[in-house]
């Protein structure tokens, strides 16, 4: 196996197990990054309904409260008014979803659907929680879901939602004594639940991926190309003189042209020796020569 094989096998392998490496790194932060960048735009969805609905109850509920009784008006529900809101943001960005999931609904598009009412029990069962951030597959793909629970703290909604009877009459016209009653007072009756599509920007981070593999590939076959030219011009071809001008004096052969001795590199300093050595047997062999 020549001196040239063995430097570019180790060259290679070397290279295999840091492209792996690389591959393998550069895919877990690109992934963790993209993840990073969806879970921040879920949480600018929720923070975005958080503060419609604390709008809503502050500066628009108590102006068309004293309506009710004549005027049921939905746009008083912080419910109602953080899904519109967030369904102007949801008709330019179809895949980003924001719903108000109950179990027991007064407007029936707010019921929950099977995986929603499990976020809720989730909720029920651990009082402690007040976030849960997990994956699901969608219809377009991979989500990424950010839930907060629903929870009557304000004893004011349950003038809506006790009983039919205490309800205003505007709401029973509008929606009927069937759904959105008997809550109670701290009982988490849902889920405000926000999805973001995860398959696009992990999509991006994989195209992010083969670029920089594709290029760190072709550095290194511009730098093997280099370097086994550089090997070529300045140690092998340089050592394969020598090894031949070997083979010629060991048979007596001192027609040999000395090498350059001009450099200071290893290879000049081996030249040199080499030289010094042709003289030293070619002088000995004449002294035998002599004496023979």
């Amino acid at each position: 196996m020549g001196l040239r094989l063995k430097f570019n096998l180790v060259l290679v392998l070397v290279f295999l197990a840091g492209f792996a490496a690389a591959g393998y790194i550069s895919r877990q932060l690109l992934q963790e990054n993209a993840r990073d960048e969806v879970l921040r735009n879920a949480r600018l969805m929720m923070d975005t309904a958080l503060a419609v609905r604390s709008y809503t109850v502050e500066q628009i509920k108590p102006h068309l409260d004293p309506m009710l009784e004549e005027t049921f008006l939905p746009q008083t529900v912080p419910a109602f008014a953080a899904t519109e809101t967030l369904g102007h943001i949801q008709k330019k960005y179809r895949d980003y979803a924001h719903k108000e999931a109950t179990l027991n609904p007064t407007n029936p598009r707010d019921r929950a659907t099977d995986w929603e009412a499990d976020l809720v029990q989730q909720f029920r069962q651990n009082a402690d929680s007040k976030e849960l951030v997990a994956e699901r597959d969608g219809a377009t793909g991979r989500l990424l879901y950010i839930a907060k629970p629903i929870q009557i703290v304000n004893p004011a909604c349950l003038r809506c939602h006790s009983v039919p009877a205490a309800a205003p009459a505007s709401m029973i016209k509008i929606y009927g004594e069937a759904n959105g009653f008997g809550w109670k007072h701290n009982e988490i009756i849902g889920a405000q639940v926000v999805s973001v599509p995860l398959s696009i920007p992990l999509a991006n981070a994989d195209r992010a991926l083969k670029t920089f593999m594709a290029s760190l590939a072709a550095v290194f076959v511009v730098f093997f190309i280099v370097l086994n030219l550089m090997l070529s011009w300045f140690i092998v071809r340089p050592i394969r003189k020598m090894s031949l001008a070997a083979d010629r004096v060991s048979t007596g052969d001192f027609d040999v042209p000395e090498f350059a001795e001009g450099g200071k590199d290893e290879i000049a300093v081996l030249g040199s020796s080499f030289n010094r050595m042709r003289r030293s047997i070619e002088k000995a062999m004449q002294m035998i020569e002599r004496d023979s």
